[in-house]
């Protein structure tokens, strides 16, 4: 095969540009991401709200099998941010590993926590860079909430690496059942006790059933974790 065989159409042809139109459909949608997002549409309905005093981050727990304990589904970045997500399970671990280290990274470097919207424009990159010179974008979708300075925060990545920044974000099987739970509930003045009430009565929409949900949240004095009643 000559060397131009080799690298116009090829899908393995990393220094030619020529590979970029591989990536595209019609109407010029990215074929590869929509593919992500597709999967992330078959994974755990996940939920996020934040008001002005706290944000709230919950997940529906699948059933797994006889004697298999359940995957963690809300991961603590560092002590003012926790990230959950829906997708394929172990893309959702290899990012959250992603924006831990750059947490770290950045307490080491500057001695102080990083912003939220720092760590979530260093995740957009990164997806970003996954559907431009890798093999395929990770099949994940990311909700990120935190507090600094500018208090709290809350926003969702998705695999193209557009991120939003809002009051609420559901992902995941039947997001759009369970966002419209959300706002039609949603008030800017509900406490934690009925934001909790709300996301699980969203996620209990989506899939037709009574949910085991695993939770977090974020308040003026950090990250905590809240156990599921299985």
């Amino acid at each position: 095969m000559s060397e131009d065989n080799n690298s116009v159409g090829s899908p393995h042809g990393f220094g030619n540009n020529n590979r970029y139109p591989y990536y595209y459909g019609q109407g010029g949608r990215l074929v590869l991401v929509d593919n992500a997002l597709e999967a992330v549409n078959k994974g755990s309905t996940t939920i996020g709200l934040k008001t002005p005093e706290f944000a709230l981050i919950s997940s529906h727990i699948k059933p797994t099998l006889p004697l298999v304990d359940p995957n963690e589904k809300i991961f603590v970045i560092d002590k003012h941010i926790g990230a959950t997500g829906a997708g394929y399970i172990a893309d959702i671990e290899h990012l959250i590993e992603e924006i831990r280290l750059q947490a770290q990274k950045h307490r080491i470097s500057y001695d102080s926590s990083i912003d939220i919207r720092s760590i979530t424009k260093h995740l957009s990159t990164y997806l970003h860079n996954y559907t431009m010179y890798a093999v395929r974008p990770q099949a994940a979708s990311i909700i990120i909430a935190g507090v600094d300075e500018n208090g709290v925060q809350l926003y969702r990545v998705d695999p193209s690496g557009t991120y939003l920044k809002g009051g609420g974000f559901a992902i995941g099987y039947s997001s759009d059942v369970a966002l419209d739970v959300i706002q039609k509930g949603y008030d800017t003045n509900m406490n934690i006790e009925e934001a909790l009430k709300l996301s699980n009565e969203s996620i209990e929409k989506a899939i037709g059933e009574k949910p085991v949900v695993e939770s977090g949240i974020v308040t003026s004095k950090g990250f905590t974790k809240i156990k599921p009643e299985l």
